[in-house]
């Protein structure tokens, strides 16, 4: 069974944090997980305010214990609050159905791991998700 290496972890927080910078965003945290929600990899930029750490692991934590983008958690949540609402309790507040995580596939479309991005607007950490994932070779979803 494939899993997400520290080496590929480390390449979609620098991907990720590239892309940032490039569009000239604010300092930002980049959480990395594996396929079963342990943190693989984070990086806080300099300047980043608090509980980036927290915000960007539980849109990962969320989306890949629900096996779909935070984006697409968000959608749900607002059909389902009382569940939603639930799960974050049940998870003792960890999993957080906000846009800014994506998962992790490989190239036959296994689910690796989950990032998430904290420090932006929903959008703008959801799009440096999706170019660190994509400058380490895989796909996001």
């Amino acid at each position: 069974m494939p899993s997400l290496t520290l080496e590929q972890a480390n390449q979609i927080i620098a991907g990720a944090l590239a892309r940032s910078k490039a569009s000239g965003f604010k300092p930002m945290g980049v959480a990395v997980l594996d396929d079963a929600g342990h943190l693989k990899a984070f990086a806080r930029e300099d300047g980043a305010s608090m509980f980036r750490f927290e915000v960007a692991q539980g849109k990962a934590w969320g989306a890949v214990g629900m096996g779909a983008s935070s984006r697409a958690l968000m959608q749900r949540a607002k059909d389902n609050p009382n569940f939603f609402v639930s799960l974050a309790a049940t998870s003792g507040g960890r999993f957080l159905p906000q846009t800014g995580a994506v998962l992790i596939k490989d190239a036959a479309g296994q689910v690796l791991g989950a990032v998430g991005a904290s420090g932006g607007t929903g959008d703008e950490d959801e799009a440096i998700c999706i170019a660190g994932v994509e400058s380490a070779g895989l796909s996001a979803g």
